[in-house]
Formats: C-alpha cells, structure tokens, sequence
C-alpha cells in the first residue's frame, strides 16, 4: 500500500533568476536553506510557482539536483510531471530520472478541455507509468477544466498510488465532497494560500504553498496548529495574512511572492516572459503590510 507523505506545510518553489535572465541557483539554495531551518514539511518543484514552462531542460535539470543535494533527505521532494499529451507524460515518468524524488505532482490536461472519463484514463495512464506516489493537481482557473469530485473519488479507489489531490478549484463544497467520500489513505492538500485555513478545518492535511516561499516559519505555525485543533490560534494567523493573500496573486503568480522575496532580500525581482514584476503600486501596498506586521 503506498501512504501520502506530503503533508503540513510543502513549498510551491520559485526559481530566482539573475538580472541578465539566468537561473540564479546561490540565491535558489539560500532559499531552500532558509524554508528547511523555518518549518517546510516538503518541497514541490518544478510547478506553476517555478515558472517552469519557461526552463529548459538543462535548467530543469540542475533544479532538481541542486534541491535533491540541499533538501539531503530531510524532507520528501514532489516534482510537476504533467501535461495535456498522455502519451508524452508516460514516457518521462517511463524514462526519466526520478532518483531523489518521491513523488509527482501531475496537473489536470490544460487546452484539450477533456471530458471526466478523459481525464479518469489520463490519470489511469499516469499512474500505471510509475512506481511513485501520485498527487492530482487540479486548477480549473488555469487548465479549463475541473476535476470533479466523484471522478477524483473514482480514481483514488482504483489506483494504489495515487494517493492526493492538490485542489485549486476554489470550490470548498467540491473539496469536502472529497473529503466525505474518499477512501481513508487518500488525502487532500491545498492548493490555495487563502483557503487553507478553511479547507484543513474540513479535513486537508496540508498545503502547497506560495506564500511559504517567505512566511515559511508563520505559515507553518498556522498549520501546526490547526492539525492539532488549536482553531482559535491558527484562526488569528490566518486573519493577519489575509491581505497579503490577495496581493500575492493580483498580478499573476509568482509575481507577488517574488517581490515579496525581492523586499526580503532573497532573490532579484526578475521572472521570465510572458511574466512581468508585480505592479509597482500592488508592491507599495504589500511593502506597508509587511512592516505592519514586522517581516
């Protein structure tokens, strides 16, 4: 039986990129350093918050071993391994190298718009390809298609390892549909900075976190607390960030977690086209908050 080891707080991590457009890899270890020593449960790499559709594959690469070498087993490592051509993802879960990782994040068909019998085989398919534990990633806002409950449910009942979904769907009454008719080793994990605190009070054992990035110590406290029924102190953490929530991703993501960054002084202000900095206003307005509440 293959188990969920993603849980508590996992980092949805950025790649920092030098001035002149290059992966700034020091700065990429500092931060790995820094989430590890403030509260990172585990880490997902080389998803949407990595820019990754922008990396080349020699840049992919060098991520992946440089968070294998920093991360030295202390904590599980999830990659993004998806795509909207089935055949294309079976093959690198078939043929590439997996060695330090331990488990896929793999993300509903974005563009195709299948149907949930097509998105039940893709996910069959994927799974069938690989020996790892498997989390669905369902962000309708980016792919154009929901994952629905009942076809998450089905898919968590026939396939041994498929073991979580990350759900982005925004839809709290399709996330505890989940959670009340799920088998009991499957489980669910935020994938909404903004909607933990509410999905974890339903039953989520987690979250992938953009704003873990620079809150790793605060964000993890929140969830410490709630997995233990601590409500009303995980509640206060909750309300101090909500403006920030908002912020993080009014100019797209991860616009506003690297200015956030950039202010912290962890990394340059840099993403990769089609992305652009945060607005300077949007950058003003989080600046204030996080002297308010003394980042």
């Amino acid at each position: 039986m293959v188990h969920n080891i993603f849980k508590g707080l996992g980092i949805a991590l950025i790649t920092p990129f030098t001035e002149n457009g290059e992966v700034d890899y020091k700065s990429l270890h500092r931060l790995v350093e820094y989430q590890l020593d403030n509260g990172a449960d585990f880490f997902c790499i080389l998803a949407t918050t990595g820019e990754t559709p922008t990396l080349t594959a020699e840049e992919k690469k060098k991520i992946k071993e440089l968070v294998i070498n920093t991360v030295s087993g202390k904590v599980p490592i999830l990659v993004g391994c998806g795509g909207n051509n089935t055949t294309a993802v079976v093959e690198e879960l078939q043929n590439g190298d997996f060695k330090g990782i331990d488990g896929v994040l793999s993300v509903c068909p974005y563009y195709n718009k299948p149907s949930q019998e097509g998105l039940y085989q893709h996910f069959k398919a994927i799974a069938a390809a690989t020996h790892l534990p498997v989390v669905l990633y369902n962000v309708p806002g980016r792919t154009g298609v929901n994952l629905k409950a009942e076809t998450t449910v089905r898919l968590a009942r026939d396939c041994h390892n498929i073991v979580a979904i990350k759900e982005a769907s925004g839809n709290l009454e399709q996330v505890d549909e989940i959670i009340k008719n799920k088998p009991n080793d499957f489980d669910v994990i935020s994938g909404d900075d903004a909607l933990t605190f509410p999905m974890i009070s339903c039953g989520a054992v987690g979250v992938i976190s953009v704003i873990g990035n620079a809150l790793p110590r605060e964000f993890s406290k929140m969830i410490r607390l709630q997995l233990r029924g601590e409500y009303d102190g995980a509640r206060k953490i909750h309300h101090r960030f909500t403006d920030l929530f908002s912020l993080l991703f009014v100019d797209g993501n991860p616009a506003g977690v690297k200015a956030m960054l950039h202010e912290m002084g962890f990394i340059d202000n840099i993403l990769r086209l089609p992305l652009v900095p945060t607005r300077i206003s949007t950058l003003q307005r989080m600046s204030e908050i996080m002297k308010e509440l003394k980042i």
